[in-house]
């Protein structure tokens, strides 16, 4: 049996929207399970020689646990990971691997689980049910919790939008390092304010892009998270003083910004890597 499934990246918050909104894009990582293969794990592209190639790559660990909690027998197997997702830079790469190794799980295991159990562990395992929503329904997704568990709304985003990702090469942020600056309380208006930008923000990715620079703004984690980078908060501060709608990619430190009619983001020079991928409209699937 021979396996391989698509995940791609995730910008999530999408400024206002704090674990609950996120956008897929055409930026992926590939995972392939081969039941002939030599048993073992390889690891090309982003994480090479970081990413583990044991028994604790996140990929082998979840199909693992799948295994566990369903009682079924695994034969062993060759994983092969193709990483084309920027590690700890807010892109959803961890997320990436935990929606693979679920699907890789649950195909191998025969399982045919039901799509909302599979979201349910995957926010388990990754902790992030906008990230790891959007990598497996595609587009722009809307995550939260019901009285059933974890569920996503998927949506379809404007045509107009293009989206731009500035990666910066020297900084980086843990997850866990990101959620530590957080507060523990907000103020009330803070609140609201967050509230009517998610509102907004809605409105500006599926309809009216016009609106995108004030429904990307948020007063409950950007800016703290930002302090972690200093050289990305000096550019988000760029592009919004250029009119360029502009946020905080994930936990950052990548930025996703917006080019509309008028000014464009501009040769960043060396130590940015600025890319333009589409909107991933598709989410996670297998490959023939």
């Amino acid at each position: 049996m021979k396996l391989s499934v698509r995940v791609p990246a995730t910008a999530a918050n999408l400024g206002p929207g704090f674990d609950c909104l996120a956008l897929a894009l055409d930026l992926a990582n590939e995972f392939t399970v081969d039941t002939e293969g030599e048993p073992g794990i390889d690891v090309e592209g982003e994480g090479v020689g970081e990413l583990p190639e044991d028994g604790t790559n996140l990929v082998f660990r979840t199909i693992t646990y799948v295994a566990r909690e369903l009682g079924g027998s695994l034969p062993t197997f060759h994983l092969s990971c193709r990483n084309d997702i920027p590690l700890q830079r807010g892109l959803g790469s961890s997320a990436s691997a935990v929606v693979a190794g679920l699907m890789l799980a649950d195909r191998m295991l025969g399982a045919g689980l039901w799509p909302w159990r599979l979201l349910e562990v995957a926010v388990d395992l990754d902790g992030h049910p906008d990230n790891v929503a959007g990598a497996m329904f595609g587009g722009l997704v809307v995550a939260y919790l019901s009285g059933q568990g974890w569920r996503a709304e998927a949506l379809s985003p404007s045509e107009a939008l293009r989206p731009v990702v500035l990666i910066p090469e020297a900084e980086r942020i843990a997850t866990d390092e990101a959620r530590r600056v957080l507060p523990r309380s907000v103020s009330f208006g803070d609140a609201a304010f967050n509230v009517s930008r998610t509102a907004l923000a809605l409105l500006a990715l599926t309809e009216k892009s016009a609106l995108l620079a004030e429904a990307l703004e948020d007063r409950l984690h950007q800016a703290r998270r930002l302090d972690l980078a200093p050289g990305a908060r000096a550019l988000f501060q760029d592009l919004r003083n250029a009119g360029i709608p502009v946020c905080v990619a994930g936990s950052g430190p990548s930025l996703l910004a917006f080019e509309q009619d008028g000014p464009s983001v501009w040769d960043l020079g060396p130590g940015w890597r600025v890319l333009r991928p589409d909107i991933d409209r598709h989410g996670a699937r297998f490959l023939d």
